[in-house]
């Protein structure tokens, strides 16, 4: 399959909601997305819990762990759709399985006071789970298939919530969509090999690596010690 090669606004979004259809009414109570520009987490985000004006399904609760009482003093969707327009605007959605995540978002569209249309009157939509069937026909491709499969350390993830799993989602996209992830060819190999090789991401806001220089004495035991390779094989690469 072709690299994806995107130097374009991304933005790796996910929704929690109170149900599984917004045709029975349901609606987005969590809002989590991450930019990436040239590949590469930019620190940007927008996350919001949103009070959806109606009880959420205990099935729902069970999976993210979210209450009616902590949505009770939530802002509205209304209150949030301006500024959640402008962060993805002209920007492409990256979700997992987009079809329900957009579906929940066109009803909220809809349900406000001003025509404002639907998502892709604003962003272009990749759906990484469609992507991940063609890759991996077949196997499981769900969020948590997927981290272990490309190594991602999602062991803090008891619950879904829409800005972890946007945080995820981002580490699976840029593995699955950079190219060869092993040397292995089979995906029981790949599985194997990488389950027991997990990749920690680096905090955004992590501070600069300290340099530490070397002192004099520790610089002169340094080039004494080239010396010594330079003698006894003719030739000390660190020297050059």
């Amino acid at each position: 399959m072709t690299t994806r090669v995107n130097n374009k606004r991304l933005i790796v979004l996910d929704t929690e909601t109170t149900g599984l259809s917004p045709q029975d009414g349901h609606r987005i109570i969590e809002i989590g997305c991450v930019e990436l520009v040239k590949r590469r987490l930019t620190g940007k985000r927008f996350h919001t819990y949103l009070n959806p004006k109606r009880a959420i399904d205990e099935g729902a609760i069970a999976v993210h762990g979210i209450t009616n009482e902590f949505l009770q003093d939530k802002p509205h969707f209304a209150q949030i759709a301006d500024e959640f327009i402008d962060f993805i605007r002209g920007a492409e959605l990256v979700i997992h399985n987009a079809p329900f995540d957009v579906g929940f978002i066109n009803h909220e569209f809809a349900l406000l006071a001003n025509q404002v249309g639907t998502v892709t009157d604003y962003s272009k939509v990749f759906d990484t789970l469609a992507y991940a069937r063609k890759k991996h026909p077949g196997q499981r491709n769900s969020l948590d298939a997927l981290c272990k499969r490309y190594g991602i350390d999602n062991s803090h993830r008891d619950l879904h919530g829409a800005l972890l799993d946007a945080e995820i989602l981002a580490d699976v996209f840029l593995l699955m969509t950079g190219g060869q992830s092993s040397l292995l060819d089979s995906p029981a190999e790949i599985d194997n090999a990488t389950a027991h090789q997990a990749v920690k991401r680096l905090l955004i806001d992590r501070p600069a690596l300290k340099i530490i220089p070397c002192n004099d004495t520790e610089l002169q035991a340094h080039e004494q010690r080239l010396a010594s390779i330079e003698k006894a094989s003719g030739c000390c690469l660190w020297s050059k």
